[in-house]
């Protein structure tokens, strides 16, 4: 499924780049891309509009992207859920807040929390055609790592925020995370080992908290992945031809890798788990084999014979981290 902007995010970015260089647009998302990979957080990497508006060019399709299918799963997950109150922390351009209003367009109150002004006043700009929650925003400028008066929230997310954290101040923010949700805490994560390991370690923290965890776990249980394998997943989406020239790209998709948690609280019912397809699907001849993570908290590589009609014609079907139809 395609996971495109939704055009009004899409049209107030497109006009972010009126009358602006796109080689300098290039040059700077080069030099945050850089940064970002050398360990930088947005304070250092994003100092000014146009960084942010390098940002938004550059990484706020692919990260809007993964976050609203994170929230399809999490919609599948809880099917009676219906936010009324999203806290967006760490918010960034405020691209998981389009998301969530995509997935729940009964959110009537928004709040965006931010260390970094700069991301704080472009997402005020790119909301001023947006639904009336995120028009209406509250934004406030917070340092995620230190204690403060937070709004709590049905649906409480941070998406690509605790990359930014140090470790020895992690499991205090996810504290504060958690306090402040009242139905369910979304956290996506760049897909990588680094970011799987963390999410772990939240897992753990939120779990002994009294969390239940619904995605992409179907289960409770330790992970059953080990070294050198993560939990990982992936979602293809378009390129603007100004994302191809900052990116110095020719292909006209790319491949976003995330890694994520849905985690709710005891008054949310969720659907009964299945199985989670944590690998692309292997087709060939005599069939399909598919690699899960069970409700059991167990790995399984399941095969679906061709000769096996139902249970070929479902796995012919089903993509890497989706979750195994009841």
């Amino acid at each position: 499924m395609s996971y495109d902007l939704p055009p009004p995010l899409r049209l107030a970015a497109d006009r972010l780049m009126e009358g602006v260089s796109r080689k300098d647009m290039a040059q700077r998302a080069g030099a945050i891309s850089q940064r970002y990979r050398g360990g930088g957080g947005s304070a250092a990497v994003v100092t000014s509009q146009a960084d942010a508006t390098a940002y938004v060019l550059t990484r706020l399709p692919a990260t809007y992207a993964a976050c609203a299918r994170v929230f399809a799963e999490a919609a599948g997950r809880a099917p009676h859920f219906a936010p009324q109150s999203l806290l967006d922390a760490g918010a960034g351009p405020g691209g998981a807040g389009w998301a969530a209003l995509e997935t729940w367009p009964q959110i009537a109150a928004a709040s965006l929390l931010d260390s970094n002004r700069a991301f704080l006043d472009i997402a005020e700009t790119l909301a001023a055609d947006a639904p009336s929650p995120l028009r209406a925003a509250q934004r406030l400028r917070a340092d995620l790592t230190a204690p403060g008066d937070w709004p709590a929230a049905d649906l409480v997310v941070a998406s690509y925020a605790l990359a930014e954290i140090a470790p020895a101040a992690l499991a205090g923010t996810v504290e504060r995370l958690w306090a402040a949700t009242r139905g369910l805490l979304v956290l996506v994560e760049p897909g990588t080992p680094a970011g799987y390991r963390r999410l772990l370690a939240v897992r753990d923290q939120l779990i002994d908290a009294g969390a239940r965890v619904l995605a992409p776990c179907p289960h409770a249980a330790p992970c059953p992945l080990s070294s050198p394998d993560w939990c990982h997943f992936s979602q293809r989406l378009a390129r603007s031809r100004d994302h191809r020239l900052a990116k110095g790209a020719e292909t006209p998709f790319e491949d976003e890798k995330f890694s994520y948690l849905v985690l709710a609280r005891d008054g949310i019912v969720p659907a009964p788990p299945t199985p989670r397809v944590l690998a692309p699907p292997r087709a060939g001849k005599p069939g399909v084999e598919l690699k899960l993570c069970t409700p059991a908290g167990a790995l399984e590589n399941r095969f679906a014979a061709r000769r096996d009609k139902a249970a070929y014609a479902v796995a012919r079907r089903i993509d890497w981290g989706e979750a195994l139809p009841d």
